[in-house]
């Protein structure tokens, strides 16, 4: 049995769940193998222009599968580390939008993956936790970067440091989520939020979501990005769409321009 189902609940939005029931959807080297592989196979489809992460049977996932963490030596401690990172950079630099639909718990690396996204969805049922420092480890997927660009590193030291569980209710308040929602409506909020962002220009989208996770680091700096980007997308068909439709007083419809090999 596939330890990662794919489908596409709309013809724009690719579903990637991670599917080990027996073990609260823990991820293992064989779950990361897999949806490294989805995600290359969704950013190769030009048809795909958001993308939702989940697991099966209500669970987002337990985090890292402890079973798979024991025993290593420094080589191999290296090596798991490797091919997180390796999913990491490819969830980080995605080309269209990630959405996370975090339903039930989700623990340590999970929530670290949800980080890496673009947009959380939470609801009353979501129990989100950072196990790390109970169990002498660091927090990681990338999220001492991403969790503080979201709530700020006060807020993020109490939340990797507690060891208790934040509702999807706190989660949402303190700016981690995004949008909360009822019980058993979270997977379908996911789905509707990146149908949603499905719909945008996704070549400016790609360059907008580049800089915003991966700041400038002075005003030249940024000035010249924006330079660069401007006089690729001034030339291109989503701004020919939006001026048509600016000037015609009609709503823009991207959803036709297909992307491009160079928008990833």
């Amino acid at each position: 049995m596939s330890v990662v189902v794919v489908d596409r609940p709309t013809d724009s939005v690719c579903r990637i769940l991670i599917n080990r029931p027996a073990k609260r959807n823990a991820i293992d080297f064989e779950v990361r193998e897999q949806m490294y592989q989805a995600l290359l196979a969704a950013r190769a489809d030009r048809s795909v222009r958001a993308v939702v992460l989940g697991g099966v049977d209500g669970v987002f996932s337990a985090g890292g599968d402890l079973d798979s963490m024991g025993g290593l030596d420094e080589a191999g401690a290296r090596a798991r580390m490797q091919h997180i990172h390796r999913l990491c950079q490819l969830l980080g630099h995605f080309p269209v939008a990630v959405v996370s639909a975090v339903e039930g718990f989700c623990a340590g690396a999970a929530v670290g993956m949800a980080l890496l996204g673009d947009c959380i969805v939470v609801g009353k049922d979501s129990k989100i936790i950072f196990p790390f420092m109970g169990l002498g480890l660091v927090p990681d997927w990338g999220a001492m970067l991403t969790l503080p660009r979201r709530v700020g590193v006060a807020r993020a030291r109490q939340l990797m440091t507690a060891g208790k569980i934040t509702s999807g209710e706190e989660a949402y308040a303190v700016g981690m989520a995004d949008e909360y929602v009822g019980d058993g409506d979270i997977m379908a909020a996911a789905i509707a939020q990146a149908e949603t962002l499905a719909q945008l220009p996704q070549a400016a989208f790609a360059r907008f979501k580049q800089r915003l996770h991966h700041p400038a680091a002075s005003l030249a700096e940024e000035l010249q990005r924006e330079e660069d980007d401007q006089a690729v997308l001034l030339l291109g068909a989503e701004f020919n769409e939006g001026y048509g439709a600016a000037m015609a007083k009609r709503k823009p419809d991207f959803s036709a321009i297909a992307r491009e090999p160079g928008d990833d």
